[in-house]
Protein backbone atom coordinates (compact mmCIF):
# COMPACT_ATOMS: atom_id res chain seq x y z
CA UNK A 1 0.00 0.00 0.00
CA UNK A 2 3.09 2.02 0.77
CA UNK A 3 4.35 1.80 -2.95
CA UNK A 4 0.80 2.94 -4.60
CA UNK A 5 0.51 5.69 -1.78
CA UNK A 6 3.55 7.07 -3.23
CA UNK A 7 3.28 6.60 -6.85
CA UNK A 8 -0.46 7.80 -6.55
CA UNK A 9 1.45 11.11 -4.41
CA UNK A 10 4.00 11.65 -7.47
CA UNK A 11 1.10 11.92 -9.48
CA UNK A 12 -0.55 14.18 -7.33
CA UNK A 13 1.97 16.71 -7.01
CA UNK A 14 2.45 16.98 -10.71
CA UNK A 15 -1.32 17.50 -11.35
CA UNK A 16 -0.75 20.74 -8.76
CA UNK A 17 2.37 21.65 -10.06
CA UNK A 18 1.71 21.30 -13.91
CA UNK A 19 -2.55 22.61 -13.77
CA UNK A 20 -2.08 25.69 -11.57
CA UNK A 21 0.43 27.97 -12.06
CA UNK A 22 -1.65 29.56 -14.97
CA UNK A 23 -4.29 30.07 -12.74
CA UNK A 24 -2.45 31.50 -9.63
CA UNK A 25 -0.35 34.12 -11.99
CA UNK A 26 -3.78 35.67 -12.57
CA UNK A 27 -3.76 36.66 -8.65
CA UNK A 28 -2.44 40.00 -9.45
CA UNK A 29 -6.12 40.73 -11.11
CA UNK A 30 -8.05 39.98 -7.91
CA UNK A 31 -11.04 42.64 -6.25
CA UNK A 32 -12.85 40.43 -2.98
CA UNK A 33 -16.41 39.14 -4.67
CA UNK A 34 -17.76 40.55 -1.29
CA UNK A 35 -16.64 44.35 -2.12
CA UNK A 36 -18.64 43.94 -5.59
CA UNK A 37 -22.10 45.13 -5.63
CA UNK A 38 -23.80 43.48 -7.53
CA UNK A 39 -27.29 44.94 -8.04
CA UNK A 40 -25.55 48.34 -7.97
CA UNK A 41 -23.63 47.61 -11.38
CA UNK A 42 -26.68 45.88 -13.08
CA UNK A 43 -28.70 49.08 -12.29
CA UNK A 44 -25.71 51.61 -13.06
CA UNK A 45 -25.39 49.31 -16.53
CA UNK A 46 -28.66 49.66 -17.15
CA UNK A 47 -28.38 53.31 -16.90
CA UNK A 48 -25.30 53.46 -19.31
CA UNK A 49 -27.74 51.42 -21.86
CA UNK A 50 -30.39 54.10 -21.88
CA UNK A 51 -27.57 56.79 -21.96
CA UNK A 52 -26.29 55.60 -25.11
CA UNK A 53 -29.43 55.03 -26.96
CA UNK A 54 -29.72 58.31 -26.75
CA UNK A 55 -26.38 59.16 -27.49
CA UNK A 56 -26.71 57.21 -30.73
CA UNK A 57 -30.17 58.60 -31.74
CA UNK A 58 -29.08 62.20 -31.79
CA UNK A 59 -25.80 60.58 -33.82
CA UNK A 60 -27.78 59.66 -36.40
CA UNK A 61 -30.09 62.62 -36.23
CA UNK A 62 -26.68 64.95 -36.44
CA UNK A 63 -25.77 62.65 -39.63
CA UNK A 64 -29.32 63.54 -41.34
CA UNK A 65 -28.53 67.12 -40.66
CA UNK A 66 -24.58 66.93 -42.31
CA UNK A 67 -25.91 64.74 -45.30
CA UNK A 68 -29.05 66.96 -45.98
CA UNK A 69 -27.19 70.51 -45.60
CA UNK A 70 -24.49 69.08 -47.82
CA UNK A 71 -27.03 68.56 -50.11
CA UNK A 72 -27.49 72.23 -50.54
CA UNK A 73 -25.67 74.35 -52.87
CA UNK A 74 -22.27 75.30 -51.22
CA UNK A 75 -22.82 78.73 -49.16
CA UNK A 76 -20.78 80.23 -46.04
CA UNK A 77 -23.96 79.21 -43.78
CA UNK A 78 -24.08 75.61 -44.99
CA UNK A 79 -20.81 74.88 -44.26
CA UNK A 80 -20.75 76.66 -40.90
CA UNK A 81 -23.62 74.91 -40.21
CA UNK A 82 -21.96 71.39 -41.37
CA UNK A 83 -18.95 72.02 -39.48
CA UNK A 84 -20.97 72.65 -36.32
CA UNK A 85 -22.99 69.57 -36.45
CA UNK A 86 -19.56 67.52 -37.12
CA UNK A 87 -18.09 68.84 -33.71
CA UNK A 88 -21.69 67.79 -31.75
CA UNK A 89 -21.76 64.71 -33.60
CA UNK A 90 -17.87 64.18 -32.53
CA UNK A 91 -18.76 65.54 -28.98
CA UNK A 92 -21.13 62.63 -28.56
CA UNK A 93 -19.28 60.38 -30.29
CA UNK A 94 -16.50 60.44 -27.87
CA UNK A 95 -19.50 60.58 -24.94
CA UNK A 96 -20.76 57.41 -26.31
CA UNK A 97 -17.63 55.57 -26.06
CA UNK A 98 -16.96 57.09 -22.82
CA UNK A 99 -20.57 55.24 -22.27
CA UNK A 100 -19.13 52.11 -23.64
CA UNK A 101 -15.60 51.91 -21.81
CA UNK A 102 -17.44 51.57 -19.19
CA UNK A 103 -19.83 49.38 -19.76
CA UNK A 104 -16.66 47.18 -20.34
CA UNK A 105 -15.24 48.06 -17.23
CA UNK A 106 -18.13 46.82 -15.40
CA UNK A 107 -17.81 43.59 -17.31
CA UNK A 108 -14.20 43.63 -16.26
CA UNK A 109 -15.18 44.01 -12.84
CA UNK A 110 -17.89 41.45 -13.01
CA UNK A 111 -15.35 39.03 -14.33
CA UNK A 112 -12.71 39.48 -11.65
CA UNK A 113 -15.00 39.16 -8.99
CA UNK A 114 -16.22 35.56 -10.41
CA UNK A 115 -12.26 34.38 -11.02
CA UNK A 116 -11.32 35.55 -7.36
CA UNK A 117 -14.35 33.45 -5.99
CA UNK A 118 -12.82 30.73 -8.11
CA UNK A 119 -9.59 30.97 -7.01
CA UNK A 120 -10.44 30.68 -3.32
CA UNK A 121 -12.20 27.94 -4.15
CA UNK A 122 -9.20 26.73 -5.58
CA UNK A 123 -7.71 27.79 -2.56
CA UNK A 124 -10.12 26.12 -0.01
CA UNK A 125 -9.80 22.53 -2.08
CA UNK A 126 -6.26 22.69 -2.28
CA UNK A 127 -6.25 22.84 1.74
CA UNK A 128 -8.74 20.13 2.28
CA UNK A 129 -6.74 17.99 -0.72
CA UNK A 130 -3.16 18.12 1.68
CA UNK A 131 -5.44 17.23 4.93
CA UNK A 132 -6.51 14.33 3.07
CA UNK A 133 -3.43 13.43 1.35
CA UNK A 134 -2.10 13.84 4.99
CA UNK A 135 -4.48 11.36 6.73
CA UNK A 136 -4.22 8.66 3.92
CA UNK A 137 -0.30 8.98 4.51
CA UNK A 138 -0.59 7.98 7.90
CA UNK A 139 -3.42 5.67 7.63
CA UNK A 140 -1.25 4.31 4.55
CA UNK A 141 2.09 4.06 6.01
CA UNK A 142 1.35 1.83 8.87
CA UNK A 143 2.34 -1.24 8.76
CA UNK A 144 -0.36 -4.37 8.10
CA UNK A 145 1.26 -6.61 11.17
CA UNK A 146 1.25 -3.50 13.45
CA UNK A 147 -1.79 -2.09 12.44
CA UNK A 148 -3.62 -6.07 12.70
CA UNK A 149 -1.79 -6.04 16.42
CA UNK A 150 -3.06 -2.52 17.20
CA UNK A 151 -6.68 -3.69 17.34
CA UNK A 152 -8.45 -5.45 19.84
CA UNK A 153 -10.57 -6.96 17.61
CA UNK A 154 -10.94 -7.53 13.49
CA UNK A 155 -14.13 -5.47 12.94
CA UNK A 156 -12.20 -1.71 14.21
CA UNK A 157 -9.33 -3.05 11.82
CA UNK A 158 -11.41 -3.35 8.86
CA UNK A 159 -13.60 0.04 10.02
CA UNK A 160 -10.16 1.80 9.16
CA UNK A 161 -9.86 -0.17 6.15
CA UNK A 162 -12.97 1.48 5.27
CA UNK A 163 -11.71 5.03 6.45
CA UNK A 164 -8.76 4.39 3.48
CA UNK A 165 -11.49 3.72 1.01
CA UNK A 166 -12.94 6.89 2.15
CA UNK A 167 -10.14 8.98 1.94
CA UNK A 168 -9.39 7.73 -1.27
CA UNK A 169 -12.77 8.72 -2.97
CA UNK A 170 -12.58 11.92 -1.40
CA UNK A 171 -9.09 12.53 -2.89
CA UNK A 172 -10.54 11.45 -6.21
CA UNK A 173 -13.48 14.29 -5.80
CA UNK A 174 -11.44 16.72 -4.59
CA UNK A 175 -8.96 16.45 -7.57
CA UNK A 176 -11.74 16.68 -9.57
CA UNK A 177 -13.43 19.69 -8.03
CA UNK A 178 -9.76 21.40 -8.17
CA UNK A 179 -9.97 20.38 -12.17
CA UNK A 180 -13.44 21.97 -13.08
CA UNK A 181 -12.44 24.93 -10.78
CA UNK A 182 -9.16 25.55 -12.95
CA UNK A 183 -11.69 25.05 -16.33
CA UNK A 184 -13.80 27.52 -15.37
CA UNK A 185 -11.43 29.91 -14.19
CA UNK A 186 -9.77 29.77 -17.10
CA UNK A 187 -12.53 30.53 -19.08
CA UNK A 188 -13.07 33.72 -17.37
CA UNK A 189 -9.80 34.58 -17.49
CA UNK A 190 -10.15 34.39 -20.95
CA UNK A 191 -13.78 36.43 -20.72
CA UNK A 192 -11.87 38.89 -18.95
CA UNK A 193 -8.71 39.39 -21.48
CA UNK A 194 -11.26 40.23 -24.36
CA UNK A 195 -12.90 42.81 -22.26
CA UNK A 196 -9.39 44.42 -21.72
CA UNK A 197 -8.16 44.30 -24.96
CA UNK A 198 -12.12 45.82 -26.27
CA UNK A 199 -11.77 48.27 -23.86
CA UNK A 200 -8.32 49.74 -25.00
CA UNK A 201 -8.94 49.75 -28.72
CA UNK A 202 -12.66 51.83 -27.81
CA UNK A 203 -10.20 54.26 -26.27
CA UNK A 204 -7.94 54.11 -29.75
CA UNK A 205 -11.22 54.85 -31.79
CA UNK A 206 -11.94 57.45 -28.96
CA UNK A 207 -9.04 58.99 -29.75
CA UNK A 208 -9.83 59.10 -33.37
CA UNK A 209 -12.79 60.76 -32.93
CA UNK A 210 -11.03 63.66 -30.81
CA UNK A 211 -8.86 64.12 -33.64
CA UNK A 212 -12.11 64.72 -35.95
CA UNK A 213 -13.08 66.89 -33.12
CA UNK A 214 -10.16 69.25 -33.07
CA UNK A 215 -9.80 69.05 -37.23
CA UNK A 216 -13.20 69.83 -37.46
CA UNK A 217 -12.85 73.07 -34.89
CA UNK A 218 -10.01 74.14 -36.51
CA UNK A 219 -11.51 74.23 -40.20
CA UNK A 220 -14.51 76.51 -38.62
CA UNK A 221 -12.11 78.77 -37.15
CA UNK A 222 -10.53 79.51 -40.26
CA UNK A 223 -13.33 79.77 -42.28
CA UNK A 224 -14.46 82.22 -40.51
CA UNK A 225 -10.97 84.47 -39.52
CA UNK A 226 -10.90 84.59 -43.62
CA UNK A 227 -14.46 84.90 -44.48
CA UNK A 228 -15.22 87.44 -41.37
CA UNK A 229 -18.31 85.78 -41.75
CA UNK A 230 -19.51 87.33 -45.00
CA UNK A 231 -20.79 85.24 -48.09
CA UNK A 232 -19.31 87.51 -50.61
CA UNK A 233 -16.02 86.27 -49.24
CA UNK A 234 -16.63 83.03 -48.67
CA UNK A 235 -17.44 82.70 -52.48
CA UNK A 236 -14.39 84.40 -53.76
CA UNK A 237 -12.81 81.89 -51.61
CA UNK A 238 -14.43 79.15 -52.99
CA UNK A 239 -13.41 80.23 -56.17
CA UNK A 240 -9.73 80.29 -56.02
CA UNK A 241 -10.19 77.01 -54.15
CA UNK A 242 -11.73 75.75 -57.44
CA UNK A 243 -8.68 76.96 -60.03
CA UNK A 244 -6.30 74.86 -57.94
CA UNK A 245 -7.17 71.75 -59.77
CA UNK A 246 -3.41 71.06 -60.41
CA UNK A 247 -3.08 70.76 -56.69
CA UNK A 248 -5.94 68.58 -56.37
CA UNK A 249 -4.75 65.97 -58.39
CA UNK A 250 -0.88 65.88 -57.12
CA UNK A 251 -1.83 66.07 -53.42
CA UNK A 252 -0.63 62.53 -51.87
CA UNK A 253 -2.92 60.15 -51.09
CA UNK A 254 -1.85 58.45 -48.21
CA UNK A 255 -1.64 54.31 -47.82
CA UNK A 256 -1.74 51.79 -44.99
CA UNK A 257 1.08 49.86 -45.51
CA UNK A 258 2.61 51.19 -48.98
CA UNK A 259 4.12 54.35 -50.88
CA UNK A 260 1.63 57.38 -50.78
CA UNK A 261 0.52 58.29 -54.26
CA UNK A 262 -0.57 61.22 -56.33
CA UNK A 263 -4.51 61.64 -55.62
CA UNK A 264 -5.01 61.46 -59.55
CA UNK A 265 -3.26 57.90 -59.03
CA UNK A 266 -5.58 57.22 -56.77
CA UNK A 267 -8.60 58.24 -58.92
CA UNK A 268 -7.46 56.56 -61.62
CA UNK A 269 -7.51 52.96 -59.63
CA UNK A 270 -10.56 53.76 -57.99
CA UNK A 271 -11.97 54.31 -61.72
CA UNK A 272 -10.63 50.89 -62.93
CA UNK A 273 -11.99 49.05 -59.89
CA UNK A 274 -15.48 50.81 -60.05
CA UNK A 275 -15.68 50.00 -64.42
CA UNK A 276 -15.10 46.35 -62.54
CA UNK A 277 -17.46 45.97 -59.42
CA UNK A 278 -19.83 49.36 -59.72
CA UNK A 279 -18.50 50.65 -56.23
CA UNK A 280 -18.77 54.24 -56.37
CA UNK A 281 -14.92 55.82 -56.45
CA UNK A 282 -15.39 58.32 -54.09
CA UNK A 283 -16.48 55.42 -51.26
CA UNK A 284 -13.89 53.19 -52.29
CA UNK A 285 -11.32 56.28 -51.49
CA UNK A 286 -13.06 56.37 -48.07
CA UNK A 287 -12.66 53.01 -47.97
CA UNK A 288 -8.82 53.30 -48.39
CA UNK A 289 -8.41 56.49 -46.42
CA UNK A 290 -9.87 55.06 -43.09
CA UNK A 291 -8.17 51.90 -43.13
CA UNK A 292 -4.90 53.75 -43.34
CA UNK A 293 -5.97 56.19 -40.39
CA UNK A 294 -7.10 52.82 -38.35
CA UNK A 295 -3.68 51.43 -39.21
CA UNK A 296 -1.62 54.42 -38.07
CA UNK A 297 -3.25 54.18 -35.12
CA UNK A 298 -2.63 51.04 -34.34
CA UNK A 299 0.43 50.67 -35.17
CA UNK A 300 2.54 48.49 -37.22
CA UNK A 301 2.31 44.68 -36.34
CA UNK A 302 4.94 41.70 -36.87
CA UNK A 303 3.28 39.13 -38.69
CA UNK A 304 5.51 36.42 -36.49
CA UNK A 305 4.09 38.03 -33.04
CA UNK A 306 0.31 39.20 -34.28
CA UNK A 307 -0.26 35.67 -36.02
CA UNK A 308 1.03 34.02 -33.35
CA UNK A 309 -2.28 33.07 -31.41
CA UNK A 310 -2.59 28.90 -31.74
CA UNK A 311 -5.96 30.16 -33.64
CA UNK A 312 -4.27 31.58 -36.34
CA UNK A 313 -2.29 28.87 -38.02
CA UNK A 314 -3.87 29.39 -41.35
CA UNK A 315 -3.46 32.94 -41.13
CA UNK A 316 0.60 32.51 -40.85
CA UNK A 317 0.30 29.71 -43.22
CA UNK A 318 -1.88 31.89 -46.27
CA UNK A 319 0.53 34.61 -45.16
CA UNK A 320 4.25 33.22 -45.69
CA UNK A 321 2.41 31.21 -49.25
CA UNK A 322 1.78 35.12 -49.92
CA UNK A 323 5.52 36.61 -49.63
CA UNK A 324 6.68 33.87 -51.22
CA UNK A 325 4.83 33.50 -54.46
CA UNK A 326 5.50 37.19 -54.55
CA UNK A 327 9.38 36.70 -53.99
CA UNK A 328 8.96 39.15 -50.72
CA UNK A 329 10.87 38.22 -47.54
CA UNK A 330 7.92 38.15 -44.69
CA UNK A 331 9.77 39.68 -42.08
CA UNK A 332 10.19 42.83 -44.25
CA UNK A 333 6.46 43.44 -45.13
CA UNK A 334 4.50 45.50 -43.49
CA UNK A 335 1.13 44.52 -41.23
CA UNK A 336 -1.31 45.65 -38.56
CA UNK A 337 -1.30 44.38 -35.32
CA UNK A 338 -3.79 42.88 -33.92
CA UNK A 339 -7.70 44.51 -33.75
CA UNK A 340 -10.16 44.28 -31.15
CA UNK A 341 -12.28 42.57 -33.27
CA UNK A 342 -10.21 39.35 -34.27
CA UNK A 343 -8.25 36.65 -32.96
CA UNK A 344 -5.34 37.72 -35.82
CA UNK A 345 -3.29 40.35 -37.01
CA UNK A 346 -1.22 40.59 -39.63
CA UNK A 347 -4.24 42.76 -42.62
CA UNK A 348 -2.00 43.59 -45.17
CA UNK A 349 -1.68 46.92 -47.88
CA UNK A 350 -3.99 49.88 -48.20
CA UNK A 351 -6.90 47.56 -48.28
CA UNK A 352 -5.74 46.05 -45.08
CA UNK A 353 -6.88 42.16 -46.47
CA UNK A 354 -6.33 39.46 -44.11
CA UNK A 355 -4.18 36.55 -45.53
CA UNK A 356 -6.70 33.74 -45.78
CA UNK A 357 -9.12 36.25 -47.45
CA UNK A 358 -6.60 37.75 -49.89
CA UNK A 359 -6.49 34.45 -51.18
CA UNK A 360 -10.06 34.56 -51.45
CA UNK A 361 -9.81 37.17 -53.97
CA UNK A 362 -6.62 36.59 -55.70
CA UNK A 363 -8.09 35.08 -58.74
CA UNK A 364 -10.59 38.06 -58.91
CA UNK A 365 -7.68 40.51 -58.78
CA UNK A 366 -5.60 39.40 -60.85
CA UNK A 367 -8.95 39.01 -64.04
CA UNK A 368 -9.15 42.89 -63.36
CA UNK A 369 -5.43 44.01 -62.81
CA UNK A 370 -3.55 41.57 -65.00
CA UNK A 371 -1.32 40.79 -62.08
CA UNK A 372 -0.02 37.56 -61.75
CA UNK A 373 0.12 37.20 -58.84
CA UNK A 374 -1.44 39.98 -56.94
CA UNK A 375 0.47 42.07 -54.44
CA UNK A 376 -1.73 43.04 -51.54
CA UNK A 377 0.55 46.52 -50.88
CA UNK A 378 1.04 47.50 -54.38
CA UNK A 379 -1.91 50.51 -54.97
CA UNK A 380 -3.70 48.92 -57.67
CA UNK A 381 -4.37 45.36 -56.59
CA UNK A 382 -5.32 46.83 -53.01
CA UNK A 383 -7.95 49.04 -54.57
CA UNK A 384 -9.57 46.34 -56.98
CA UNK A 385 -9.53 43.93 -53.64
CA UNK A 386 -11.62 46.61 -51.64
CA UNK A 387 -14.45 47.19 -54.21
CA UNK A 388 -14.38 43.29 -55.06
CA UNK A 389 -14.93 42.84 -51.45
CA UNK A 390 -17.49 45.84 -51.08
CA UNK A 391 -19.54 44.43 -53.53
CA UNK A 392 -19.96 41.22 -52.44
CA UNK A 393 -21.05 43.39 -48.84
CA UNK A 394 -23.47 45.21 -50.91
CA UNK A 395 -21.62 48.52 -51.67
CA UNK A 396 -23.70 48.70 -55.13
CA UNK A 397 -27.24 47.92 -53.48
CA UNK A 398 -29.80 50.25 -51.75
CA UNK A 399 -27.40 53.61 -52.03
CA UNK A 400 -26.17 55.62 -48.98
CA UNK A 401 -27.46 52.69 -46.36
CA UNK A 402 -25.80 49.93 -48.88
CA UNK A 403 -22.69 51.82 -48.29
CA UNK A 404 -22.41 52.53 -44.65
CA UNK A 405 -24.04 48.84 -44.37
CA UNK A 406 -20.77 47.28 -46.63
CA UNK A 407 -18.31 49.78 -44.39
CA UNK A 408 -18.98 48.20 -41.12
CA UNK A 409 -19.09 44.61 -42.79
CA UNK A 410 -15.58 45.17 -44.70
CA UNK A 411 -14.59 46.50 -40.74
CA UNK A 412 -16.10 43.77 -38.38
CA UNK A 413 -17.78 40.87 -40.74
CA UNK A 414 -20.76 39.24 -38.59
CA UNK A 415 -20.28 41.87 -35.73
CA UNK A 416 -21.24 44.86 -38.20
CA UNK A 417 -24.21 45.55 -36.32
CA UNK A 418 -22.04 46.84 -33.10
CA UNK A 419 -23.01 50.14 -32.42
CA UNK A 420 -19.35 50.99 -30.87
CA UNK A 421 -17.98 50.43 -35.40
CA UNK A 422 -20.39 53.01 -36.05
CA UNK A 423 -17.62 55.78 -35.64
CA UNK A 424 -16.31 53.82 -39.00
CA UNK A 425 -18.78 54.27 -41.88
CA UNK A 426 -19.58 57.79 -40.41
CA UNK A 427 -15.65 58.55 -41.04
CA UNK A 428 -15.56 56.53 -44.31
CA UNK A 429 -18.94 58.43 -45.55
CA UNK A 430 -17.64 61.78 -44.88
CA UNK A 431 -14.27 60.73 -46.65
CA UNK A 432 -16.25 59.70 -49.73
CA UNK A 433 -18.01 62.88 -49.64
CA UNK A 434 -15.22 65.01 -49.50
CA UNK A 435 -13.50 62.72 -52.25
CA UNK A 436 -17.00 63.25 -54.47
CA UNK A 437 -16.18 67.11 -54.43
CA UNK A 438 -12.74 67.02 -55.27
CA UNK A 439 -13.54 64.33 -58.32
CA UNK A 440 -16.50 66.43 -59.51
CA UNK A 441 -14.31 69.42 -59.71
CA UNK A 442 -11.68 67.55 -61.48
CA UNK A 443 -14.40 66.29 -64.06
CA UNK A 444 -15.48 69.87 -64.71
CA UNK A 445 -12.10 71.19 -64.84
Amino acid sequence: MKYIFQSFSTLLLLFLFVSLPIIFSEKNLILSAAEINVGSLLDRRAALEKELQDYENQIKDLNNVIQDKQNQSASLQRDIDVLKAKVAKYKLGIKSLDIQIANLQGGIVEQTALVSSLLKKIDNEESSLKELVKKYYELGDTPLVEIILGYNNLSDFFKNIDSLDSLQEGIQNSLMEIKESKTNAEEKIDVLQVKKAEQLQLKTIQNLEKKRLEEATNEEQQILKVTKGEEARYQKVLTERKKEAAKIRSQLFLLNGSTAIPFEKAIEYANLAYAKTGVRQAFILGIITEESNLGENVGRGDWKTDLSNPKCEKQRTAFVGITDELGLNPDLMPVSKKAWYGNCGGAMGPAQFIPTTWNLYKSAISNVTGNRPPNPWDPKDAFVASALLLKDNGAVRNGREGERQAALKYLAGSNWKKPAYSFYADDVLQFADRYQEQINFLSQS
